[in-house]
């Protein structure tokens, strides 16, 4: 998820929002759209009134978000990190929580009351993240990733000198920034926070020294280079004086006190994401549908080799990768099959032939990525080109170390991945939300379930629909779709167990080791990866996603079949449901399904 930033700005909103309205009709965009009934005139204008405003103030505060949507006015700008930002900010969120509540939603059209909801939740997932994840407070973590520059190497959107310049801008409040959090901080903190942060905040010095300089070595301006020197100098030294600090003053005192509690994590879910079930009726279900997936993957084993324990099957699958010269060429061969399998299946429209560009992972992200889909803001007019990263081996790697890498990247692992990040997973759903009549407020706010829900569902249902099998299939095309099946159902008991140990971490005590040793034992991974996995539970609860934002959609297509019978068209439901960005999925109901009863049937 991301971590959002604030910006001092955030009082005398109403200027700030007649210019975000000006910028707004500047790109053809409105609020809300038409009625479809003729509502008061003075009620829906109020609602548009009220949700610039808010949209203003949001961005203001959040700079750095402003500008990877493709709001440029906020460039060179970072957030205030100071108590008094902070408490405005929560003041701020919560009176428009009261204004947008107190609306009757029976005065707006459908697609204005639509928004209002979509806003309520982001107001609500915001406050929880504020007050009751405690980010400011509780999380060192806040303060490691504030210095967000990759966007201003990552994008050409204006000139380089340009960028550089706000580059220096941003840098310059770094030591502010680590200031704030050594301020703000509470002196006892969750260890796996602190671990992190201090891993963070080296790595952010040491990408600043490195990376980002190189990425700007290129400007000619000796004067303007001096100025980035000493401005990236002294950001990096900031950074490594903030993990300093917590070394010496709170790794120390730190403990394991991150669990969020029962109550707590039903706010979570049923403010971002409108889903009232229990946690552990949720948990009961992910159980459940885990051993499903262990059954298709050891069902899937048995058609490659009997004779094998099905983790040795996958293993030996996943030797089957290419050379590491050969690596990103496959990738864009495959990506061009898989998306023509899209079209010729009738998947999903796609409303653009505009390509994502298949690269080398940019070196200073290759540590935290090895593959990822890079999209422009839905509001960007000029770096308008998406990206498609995959991360090859390093040059210096040892052959032993390459091969390691490169399992990951074995045939069938390889494909389920791009379905996920680009047909039809992220990169679709960035077209379709360009492309949709969707108002300004759906395409700027999103939930983690269906961002991340729609990616991991287009996995098993492109294998559903046929992708990597053949009608009539002789046997060694039958090992092939097996081979497949067993990729995609690894992807699923990752995001399973994701689901379990969220939910069994924080409302149920689970510590980081039986969390680490509940992924060795359920989805197979290696000691560390396992580790990785659990410790990032702890910050991140909202990793349950993936696999119930699957699972609502799923529901959602079976109860949408059942309305339209034999009228029903895959490529329909899906095109209507990347029409409206991504709010959470319980609305989704509303708008596809006309049975009112089945509206708060999520799973």
């Amino acid at each position: 998820m991301t971590t959002l930033s604030f910006h001092p700005k955030i009082r005398g909103v109403r200027p700030l929002g007649r210019i975000l309205l000006v910028a707004l009709c500047s790109l053809g965009i409105i609020i809300s759209g038409k009625a479809e009934s003729t509502p008061a005139p003075s009620a829906e204008a109020e609602f548009n009134k009220q949700a610039t405003d808010f949209i203003a103030g949001y961005l203001a505060a959040r700079p750095l978000r402003a500008v990877a949507l493709g709001f440029h006015q906020y460039d060179g700008k970072i957030g205030d990190y100071s108590r008094l930002a902070i408490d405005a900010e929560v003041e701020r969120l919560k009176r428009f929580q009261g204004v947008f509540t107190k609306m009757d939603p029976s005065t707006l059209s459908k697609q204005a009351d639509l928004d209002r909801r979509i806003l309520l939740a982001a107001i609500a997932a915001e406050l929880f993240r504020i007050q009751d994840m405690g980010i400011f407070e509780r999380n060192p973590m806040t303060y490691a990733r504030a210095i967000g520059v990759d966007i201003y190497i990552k994008r050409d959107f204006k000139p380089l000198e340009d960028r550089v310049r706000d580059i220096i801008t941003i840098e310059d409040q770094t030591a502010n920034v680590m200031t704030a959090g050594k301020t703000n901080l509470a002196d006892v903190l969750p260890k796996p926070y602190v671990e992190l942060a201090i891993q963070i905040a080296t790595g952010s010095a040491e990408f600043l020294e490195k990376d980002l300089a190189a990425a700007v070595k290129d400007v000619q301006d000796e004067q303007l280079m001096a100025a980035f020197q000493d401005a990236n100098k002294k950001a990096a030294a900031a950074l490594r004086d903030y993990a300093t600090w917590l070394t010496k003053e709170r790794l120390p005192k730190a403990n394991a006190s991150y669990a969020l509690g029962t109550e707590k994590y039903r706010r979570m879910l049923s403010g971002a994401e409108m889903v009232d079930l229990a946690p552990d009726k949720i948990l009961e279900i992910g159980l459940r549908k885990l051993k499903e997936e262990q059954q298709t993957f050891a069902d899937a084993a048995r058609i490659v080799d009997p004779k094998k324990k099905p983790i040795d099957v996958f293993k030996a699958i996943q030797q089957e990768h290419p050379k590491p010269e050969e690596l990103i060429p496959m990738v864009a061969k495959d990506l061009d099959q898989i998306r023509q399998f899209v079209l010729d299946h009738h998947i999903v429209t796609v409303p653009s032939d505009v390509r994502a560009v298949v690269k080398a992972t940019p070196q200073f992200e290759r540590a935290i990525t090895s593959a990822s889909m890079d999209t422009p803001g839905p509001f960007e007019k000029k770096a308008t080109q998406a990206y498609y990263y995959v991360t090859p081996t390093e040059e210096n790697w040892s052959e032993k170390q390459k091969n390691e890498w490169l399992t990951s990247f074995n045939y069938y692992t390889t494909d389920i991945v791009s379905i996920h990040e680009a047909y039809p997973g992220h990169y679709v759903q960035f077209l379709h939300l360009n492309a949709s009549p969707a108002t300004v407020v759906q395409k700027i706010f999103n939930t983690y379930s269906f961002v991340e829900g729609w990616a991991h569902y287009c996995e098993q249902m492109m294998l559903d629909e046929g992708f990597g099998s053949a009608p009539n299939p002789t046997p060694e095309q039958k090992v092939r779709a097996a081979k497949y099946r067993m990729a995609q159902a690894d992807e699923a008991l990752l995001r399973l167990c994701r689901l379990c140990v969220s939910i069994k971490m924080h409302t149920q005590g689970m510590p980081v080791a039986d969390a680490a040793k509940f992924f060795q034992e359920n989805c197979y991974y290696e000691e560390k990866p396992a580790l990785a996995e659990a410790m990032r539970g702890t910050f991140d609860p909202g990793y349950l996603n993936y696999t119930l934002g699957k699972l609502e959609i799923l529901k959602l297509r079976d109860d949408y079949k059942g309305q339209e019978g034999k009228n029903f068209s895959l490529e329909q439901f899906h095109s209507q449901l990347l029409n409206h960005g991504a709010p959470p999925i319980r609305l989704l109901r509303e708008i596809l399904l006309k049975d009112q009863s089945k509206w708060d049937a999520v799973l």
